[in-house]
Parts: structure tokens; C-alpha cells; sequence
């Protein structure tokens, strides 16, 4: 068992890894890059980038869209997960507790559910009483935005600030106690000025 275990997590390990970008910028935009195969990455707000509207079809609400553009001016989590995913499983209800937490500041989050069936990916948000909207996604063509991301990458979690850059990014399952600080702090930080 062990041994899997550690054949398992190698090649995650290796995908990951082989799934990052070094290339450079396209027109400005977000290009993802794992420095050093981080797992968790921070962008400080004179390296970040801006992101293309992450949109597609409501799971719950099919035939209506839902993008991240629909929340301008708010901080965006986007988590990126599947029924079918143990650590999905597991992260969900600390992110619900700071979805909920984090709303009253400006906050909102979006999940983009991939490589699932609508009923049981539907039946993951009900019996789990997940409040925000996810993306129905079997294919993950919403996430051809991010240039350069692990598209294998399930769970992982980006927060993008108020103007739509990439503020951070975590390439694993995330604890609601490592999230909420990145959020609360870019949630903290000053609403640019009107154009």
C-alpha cells in the first residue's frame, strides 16, 4: 500500500511538474509558472497578471452561464474539482466555511467541476450545502485561460484579486486555516481606482 502510495504521488509529482510553463507572457496575461515545482505560490501585485474570464455552463442552472466576470470588482477563488476526487472531498467544507466567512468583504468563489457526471457532481454540492456556483466542465475547456496551468491539477485553487490577476495560486487540496489569511490579506488590499 505504501509502496502505490509513493508511485501514485511520484507521478503526480512528475505530471505536475511537466504541466508548469516557463514561457513567457502572452499579450500581458497570466502564463502559469511553478518556480521550483512550488505547490503553493504567491504573486506579489507588481508580478501579477490579469486573467481571462473563466466562464462555462452552471452546474446547477443548466443552459446559464457563469464566469468570474460576472464578479468585477470582487476577490475570486476559483477551485478547480470533481466529485469523484477523495481530496476534493476532504477541502470542501473548509472552503464553504471561508466562502462564507470571506462574502461580507467582497469575496466570492467559483468551482469548476471537471471530468464528472452533472448528476453525482450535483449531488456533491447538495449534500454538502455549497453555496457558490461551480462550472460544469467534463472537459476543462473553461481553464484553456490559464496558459500554461496543470490541467491534471485536481484540486487546486487560484485567487485572483479584485482587478482579476493572479494574487496565488495552490496546486493541491487547501486546509480553510492556509486559505483564509491569503484571502483575507488580498481582500484587504486597496479597490483600484474607477476607470
Amino acid at each position: 500500500m505504501a509502496l502505490q502510495l509513493a508511485a501514485v504521488l511520484a507521478v503526480v509529482g512528475l505530471a505536475l511538474l511537466a504541466g508548469c510553463s516557463s514561457g513567457s507572457s502572452d499579450g500581458g496575461g497570466f502564463t502559469f509558472v511553478a518556480p521550483g515545482g512550488q505547490t503553493q505560490i504567491t504573486y506579489p501585485e507588481a508580478q501579477r497578471r490579469p486573467l481571462a474570464p473563466v466562464s462555462g455552463d452552471s452546474l446547477l442552472q443548466a443552459g446559464q452561464q457563469v464566469s468570474s466576470a460576472d464578479f468585477k470588482g470582487k476577490v475570486v477563488v476559483v477551485n478547480i474539482w470533481g466529485s469523484w476526487c477523495g481530496p476534493c472531498r476532504g477541502e470542501a467544507p473548509g472552503l464553504e466555511q471561508v466562502a462564507t466567512e470571506a462574502a461580507p468583504r467582497g469575496v466570492q468563489f467559483l468551482g469548476v467541476d471537471v471530468r464528472d457526471d452533472r448528476d453525482a457532481a450535483s449531488d456533491f454540492v447538495r449534500s454538502r450545502a455549497i453555496t457558490y456556483p461551480s462550472i460544469f466542465d467534463p472537459p476543462g475547456r473553461s481553464l484553456l485561460v490559464l496558459s500554461g496551468y496543470p490541467r491534471n491539477a485536481v484540486p487546486s485553487t487560484i485567487v485572483l484579486d479584485r482587478q482579476h490577476r493572479v494574487a496565488a495560486v495552490f496546486l493541491t487540496s487547501v486546509l480553510a486555516s492556509d486559505l483564509q489569511p491569503v484571502v483575507d490579506r488580498i481582500a484587504a488590499e486597496p479597490a483600484p481606482a474607477p476607470a
